[in-house]
C-alpha cells in the first residue's frame, strides 16, 4: 500500500525562504498509527527522495492531529534564480508513491 492510498491530505509549502514543510494528514487513528510506525518515513528515506542530507530532514509526528510534518532544507532559497516553485506548493509528489 502506498502513502497516497491512506493519507487524506499530502501537501507541501514553504516554511520560510530556506525550508520546506510537507504535511501528511490521516483520516483515522488506525491509519495514523500505521503511517507513523512505518519505517518508510524516516529522515534517511525522505533525504534520499529529495536529495538532501538526512541531517537536514526532521520528521515530526502530531498524534492528536493525526498528522506527520516533515521539514527539510530547500536546495535553493525561495525566489532565487533556478527556483522552479517559489511557494513550495508542488514538492509533495515524491511522497505519494512511498510504499508502507
Amino acid at each position: 500500500m502506498q502513502l497516497q492510498d491512506l493519507a487524506q491530505v499530502i501537501r507541501s509549502k514553504n516554511a520560510g525562504p530556506r525550508r520546506l514543510t510537507l504535511d501528511v494528514i490521516l483520516a483515522t487513528d488506525e491509519d495514523y498509527r500505521r503511517v507513523a510506525q512505518s519505517p518508510a518515513l524516516t529522515p534517511a528515506r525522505i533525504a534520499a527522495l529529495y536529495r538532501v542530507p538526512a541531517a537536514d530532514v526532521a520528521v515530526i509526528p502530531y498524534p492528536l492531529g493525526r498528522a506527520i510534518k516533515i521539514t527539510l532544507a530547500r536546495p535553493l532559497m525561495a525566489g532565487d534564480p533556478g527556483d522552479r516553485d517559489v511557494y513550495g506548493a508542488q514538492q509533495h509528489a515524491p511522497l505519494l508513491g512511498i510504499e508502507l
